[in-house]
């Protein structure tokens, strides 16, 4: 990608954020002490279950986060559905019939209003959710920043302008990282979250066939994994069957993501790009995780609580949805939260 598409791309996503705000709100780790103390062994306990029938329950979970966030910040914008005023972000190209996890939010959302009614955001659901999903699939834990509000209102447009795309180059992975506050090793990083979780073939087919429109495959694609994938994912196939992102331990939170990495087993282009470009600074920060899962973890977490502090509304700002799928009052949307994916 050259410089120029770069700065043009840095520049339309600025243009995006005019009259909006990336500044951080005033989050704390006790927000829930008084008002919902047993908050976060509520929302573990549901995904525990979900797992049970579920095993990648837990990288979708985290995937809604990562999703939410991006888009206007960490404000519970796509969890909402179509309404008389609301074009849900569910039906963004890049969310529709990809992202999933909303029945299990829905399940936490009703067992919270039991317990602490008119109290805990779905915003402050999805990042604990996260957190939760990581620890049980055997990854590090970390104490979540809450206090976050809900929007009122979704920005599907935005979707495919800010989030990032698995098909999309370094450069212009980094250039959505920055306008959100993120930096390179907050990419590396928070990539490392595809070592559990599973992707459409949709999202690689190109890799396989017809990269770059070369009418060859991705030369960074290890040819034995290559042939692998063409089997799961034949040239006209069903581009919505799912393959594990992390071929080594698929449903761990390990450090394997960057082994692979390193023998060209990465799934997604974009996940590829870390290693595989030329000259890049990602490519050290690669090594250093495949090393040292230690190191990774702990990178990780900053990370994490970096990304749910991306614009968040709080004190009077937004509501408490009672329903995540609905704004408060609104009895016309196009349905239940619950998806099916």
């Amino acid at each position: 990608m050259s410089s120029s598409r770069c700065i043009a791309l840095i520049g339309l996503l600025c243009a995006f954020l005019l009259g909006g705000s990336l500044s951080h709100g005033q989050l704390s780790p006790t927000f829930y002490d008084e008002t919902c103390p047993n908050v976060s062994s509520i929302v573990r306990g549901i995904i525990e279950e979900a797992l049970q029938t579920d095993a990648r329950i837990g990288a979708s979970l985290i995937r809604l986060h990562f999703h939410d966030c991006f888009v206007n910040g960490c404000d519970a914008s796509i969890l909402l559905n179509d309404s008389a005023t609301i074009e849900s972000e569910k039906k963004a190209p890049a969310n529709n019939n990809s992202v999933r996890g909303f029945g299990v939010v829905d399940d936490i959302k009703a067992a919270l209003e039991s317990t602490c009614p008119d109290t805990v955001s779905c915003a402050d659901i999805l990042a604990i959710a996260a957190e939760e999903s990581v620890s049980l699939a055997g990854g590090p834990s970390w104490t979540v920043l809450l206090g976050r509000r809900d929007s009122t209102t979704a920005n599907r447009t935005a979707v495919s302008v800010f989030l990032p795309a698995p098909t999309e180059t370094l450069d212009e992975l980094k250039a959505k990282f920055t306008v959100v506050g993120l930096n390179t090793t907050d990419l590396v990083s928070l990539s490392g979250a595809h070592t559990f979780g599973r992707a459409q073939c949709r999202t690689f087919i190109d890799r396989l066939y017809d990269f770059d429109n070369s009418s060859n495959p991705d030369p960074t694609l290890n040819t034995t994994y290559l042939e692998t994938l063409q089997g799961i994912c034949p040239q006209g196939g069903d581009g919505f069957v799912v393959t594990n992102l992390d071929l080594t331990t698929p449903n761990i939170f390990d450090n394997y993501y960057y082994s692979n990495l390193q023998v060209e087993e990465g799934l997604l282009q974009s996940d590829q790009e870390l290693f595989s470009t030329t000259g890049a600074d990602t490519i050290d920060i690669v090594n250093n995780f495949s090393a040292d899962q230690t190191a990774f973890f702990a990178s990780f977490v900053v990370s994490m609580i970096k990304m749910g502090n991306i614009s968040p509304l709080t004190g009077t700002e937004g509501e408490i949805r009672l329903n995540c799928a609905l704004v408060n009052g609104n009895s016309s949307s196009d349905g239940l939260l619950y998806s099916s994916i």
